[in-house]
């Protein structure tokens, strides 16, 4: 049997590895597809990413134009979803809204991956004292309830929808740093890895170039149901007023200014509540189905 040649330092993780594990993103791409439930999902994703991108040729009002004499109308011709205590058009709001929960999905979770796939990476290929005193703080933090945690963090920032995000993001980065050290643990010990030591490679080589790439699978799946739980946690946020101002037109705030007229205009709750269940509907369906499709066991 003929030797296999030694792996040099300037060889990419992609040259280690066997053929056969590049084949699997396409492997998981064709079980995502095949996925029922995944392809709802991605559907969903889809329109709302649609809707946000073309949110002034749908709606039909200005979102933030009142108009007191109609105020708490039910759905018109003219209102498709009514108006609110305002008389603001909600379909329009909701529309700009989408806008607004896939930023604070995207920057909150922006915020979580980078610090805990930092911190997880270091704390799981470094170990001892560094992976005890990182992981030491991360229970710390997910010994909290995440919305008090989040309360308490824009409560020292102060009450705004960038505050929110950015409280958001923080209580979110124990998730991916646990995630990222059991990850890189198992990585850290494969063959290719103990070849790149062998060969002089630096710890942030190989801690950049070969663990964190083969680390992925579940980062990705992470952060993509973390949008979900992010959009939950904001849309909280603001429902109880430390999240997202008026007159801006946030899912949650929404859920907030209209609670008071639940009984009389339901319309006005109705509605935002229902977007915010698509918004984290659709992640959570794509998110399961995405780390269905990337689990190595489901592979045939």
């Amino acid at each position: 049997m003929p030797l296999q040649p030694i792996p040099s330092s300037d060889m990419t993780t992609e040259e280690i590895l066997p053929s056969k594990s590049r084949n699997l993103w396409v492997d998981a791409i064709h079980r995502l597809v095949k996925s029922k439930t995944s392809v709802v999902g991605l559907v969903i994703i889809l329109i709302l990413i649609i809707t946000a991108l073309i949110a002034p040729l749908i709606a039909t009002h200005n979102p933030i134009a009142q108009d007191i004499p109609n105020r708490y109308q039910p759905p018109t011709g003219e209102n498709w979803l009514g108006t609110d205590e305002l008389g603001r058009d909600i379909f329009s709001r909701i529309v700009y809204g989408t806008r607004i929960s896939i930023q604070i999905g995207v920057i909150a979770v922006g915020i979580s991956m980078i610090v805990g796939v930092t911190l997880g990476a270091i704390a799981g290929y470094f170990g001892r004292w560094v992976d005890q005193i990182i992981m030491r703080i991360m229970d710390i933090m997910m010994a909290f309830p995440s919305i008090l945690l989040a309360i308490a963090l824009v409560a020292v920032l102060g009450p705004s929808l960038r505050n929110a995000m950015i409280a958001v993001g923080i209580v979110g980065v124990p998730q991916f740093a646990r995630i990222v050290r059991s990850a890189v643990l198992s990585v850290k010990e494969t063959e290719f890895i103990e070849a790149a030591r062998a060969i002089g490679g630096k710890h942030g080589r190989i801690l950049l170039g070969h663990v964190l790439p083969n680390s992925l699978a579940p980062i990705i799946v992470q952060a993509t149901l973390g949008i979900g739980t992010a959009i939950l946690d904001a849309a909280g946020l603001s429902f109880l007023g430390l999240g997202a101002q008026p007159p801006s037109p946030e899912w949650g705030a929404m859920l907030s200014d209209g609670r008071a007229a639940l009984q009389n205009a339901p319309w006005v709750v109705a509605f935002p509540g229902l977007a915010i269940f698509l918004f984290v509907l659709g992640f959570n369906l794509f998110g399961d189905g995405l780390r269905d499709a990337l689990d190595p066991k489901l592979k045939r």
